[in-house]
């Protein structure tokens, strides 16, 4: 195995400006596009929104999963089934002539990318390319490699990875695109590296690469890591690799050092290749950095699109005071002095359209004027779905103390997360126990988009229960501060940055047990939540205007993008720039 190169990068040997080409394996889009399952792709997304917006040369690459992630179905005891979602790229998107092929198990698979447009704020064109092997001259199961996310085994995962990694890079190549960096967005896209590598040796042997090879593809490619959980990182055993990638390239890797106990790891692979690594928040650096100690991992905290997120009420009172948040999202600072009655107006119309979706959905009328909880997440059992219910009689109490509590719950589970349905059908069956005229409790099937949009901007409150450390950053609470939603979450993820307690939420606090921290959740609501928002709308109204003005200011995608530029893509450098550089640098650095 060859020594891990940890050396810094000589800033003056980058290139300033040029196309980054961003790899993600599920891309919210289009909402009529299920191109992605949950927070990963959301945020992939809301990434490129804000590159169009801030005009950022970039392009990204996906797969098209032509029959989606899944339509999510809860029958009355909360068991979960679930249906395809096929849906027709022609409708959305052009199809590029280019192809390219990539090696799968001794097969050559045709691969072609069809382009969607996404265009900012001022007309800057963000292109997207959504990688296809379904063709004639592919088998049958070639044709179905870019037909489900996240469906499948690992034999399946593999395969598509090479899709991804290898044909995007080939197909980056293919369209004529100059591209300087390389932005690995999570592991699944990091064998992009060894079409890269293989380019740099320019067809010759697959082992016959040097150190000099492996720092020139290195000095293209940045990485992010969005998970704090050693199984969440993909890894294939040497026999899986050996077979669907090929003797000779998994030779190399392993002489690479991207084997480890016996696995392919690839975050290890995108880590060896990347010049910079990054986790998503402050806290998930640290424990990134104590899960690969041998490599640098910077952090840069997430954020959300905020034109995206923020509800049309908000929106329209938003552009009544500060009109400037639509270009920089920093003048959203200002919600600090906007009147308490437009705050509260806005908000109401919010929560009335959340409650008419959610009668629309269930039959179930709830009151606009009772405090509502939201909380809608991925249905995995580390982020405690049920903790709410831990002490049903003290949340009963709760509820009789505020005159009545509505909590509305969505999510959905892997359909091969057995845990996490599990979850849903306990939430689903303690809520039925629990439902009176004080409490109701509501769990909406089919957590997606539009629906996530409605719950973040309707609800009074965001819940979000995390066991620590598993919560990398978390975005929809972001999603609700941007609407003036506060946070009563654990201290995890983008909270420990957020949370300013009683001005932006409040905080669970840690505890030796799921019981303590439940005794701490129902303390915040029965000693600072209820009371707030019993004693004046004005008081209620001033939490919503910290909340948007604190952290609707800084955890969104317009200053998470500015960061990935200057310190990711384009890092400043440490020498003097040329005349021509400073040209087109000059002023904005992203109108370069």
């Amino acid at each position: 195995m060859q020594e891990v190169s940890n050396k810094p990068f000589s800033y003056e040997s980058f290139p300033t400006c040029g196309t980054v080409a961003y790899f993600s394996m599920e891309i919210a889009i289009n909402p009529g596009m299920p191109t992605y399952s949950g927070g990963l792709g959301v945020l992939a997304g809301d990434t490129l929104r804000s590159a169009a917006d801030l005009g950022v040369p970039l392009v990204a690459f996906t797969l098209v999963h032509r029959k989606g992630y899944f339509q999510q179905h809860l029958n009355a005891v909360g068991e979960q089934s679930e249906d395809t979602q096929p849906w027709n790229p022609s409708d959305f998107c052009t199809e590029e002539a280019a192809r390219v092929t990539v090696g799968i198990e001794d097969r050559v698979v045709t691969v072609r990318a069809w382009r969607y447009d996404l265009e900012g704020r001022c007309g800057h064109i963000v292109p997207i390319y959504l990688l296809d092997t379904d063709l004639d001259e592919n088998s049958g199961w070639d044709r179905g490699l870019t037909d489900h996310l996240y469906g499948g085994d690992t034999n399946y995962r593999l395969q598509q990875e090479i899709v991804l990694g290898m044909g995007g890079a080939r197909m980056a190549s293919a369209l004529g695109l100059h591209v300087n960096v390389y932005h690995m967005n999570e592991g699944h896209a990091a064998l992009l590296t060894q079409a890269l590598l293989e380019s740099e040796l320019g067809g010759g042997p697959l082992e016959g690469f040097t150190e000099v090879d492996v720092e020139q593809v290195r000095r293209k490619c940045v990485f992010t890591t969005h998970t704090p959980v050693p199984a969440g990182h993909d890894r294939f055993s040497t026999e899986q690799t050996i077979r669907i990638l090929g003797s000779a390239r998994t030779a190399r890797l392993e002489k690479l050092g991207c084997f480890q106990d016996g696995l392919l790891n690839m975050t290890l692979l995108a880590l060896r290749f990347s010049r910079y690594a990054n986790g998503v928040a402050m806290q998930h650096g640290k424990v990134s950095r104590e899960m690969f100690p041998q490599y640098q991992v910077d952090s840069i905290t997430n954020g959300v699109h905020a034109p995206t997120w923020i509800a049309e009420p908000v929106r329209q009172m938003l552009d009544d005071h500060i009109p400037a948040w639509r270009r920089d999202n920093l003048y959203l600072r200002n919600a600090i002095e906007l009147p308490e009655k437009d705050v509260l107006y806005a908000h109401a119309r919010a929560k009335e359209a959340l409650l008419t979706e959610v009668a629309s959905r269930t039959g179930l009328v709830l009151n606009p004027r009772v405090l509502t909880l939201g909380f809608a997440r991925r249905a995995a059992t580390y982020k405690r779905a049920n903790l709410l219910f831990l002490d049903p009689d003290r949340l009963l109490k709760i509820a009789e103390q505020a005159g009545g509590l509505q909590i509305i719950y969505a999510g959905k589970a892997h359909p091969q997360d057995v845990p996490g349905k599990a979850l849903i059908r306990s939430v689903i069956e303690t809520a039925s126990k629990l439902s009176s005229d004080m409490l109701r409790v509501v769990y909406l099937e089919n957590y997606a988009w539009d629906l996530g949009a409605q719950l973040t901007a309707g609800v009074d409150v965001w819940i979000n229960t995390p066991r620590r450390p598993y919560e990398a950053s978390g975005t929809s609470g972001m999603k609700a501060a941007l609407n003036g939603i506060p946070s009563l979450s654990i201290l995890d993820g983008w909270w420990i940055e957020g949370c300013i307690e009683g001005v932006t939420g409040w905080a669970i606090e840690d505890g030796e047990s799921d019981a303590e921290e439940a005794g701490s959740l129902y303390h915040k609501l029965e000693s600072a939540v209820v009371p707030l928002y019993l004693e004046a709308p004005e008081k209620w109204a001033r939490l919503m205007r910290t909340t948007l003005a604190f952290n609707g200011s800084y955890f969104n995608t317009n200053r998470m993008v500015k960061q990935y530029t200057r310190n990711a893509y384009y890092p400043v450098k440490l020498v003097e720039r040329t005349p021509v550089e400073e040209a087109a640098f000059a002023g904005d650095p992203f109108e370069a």
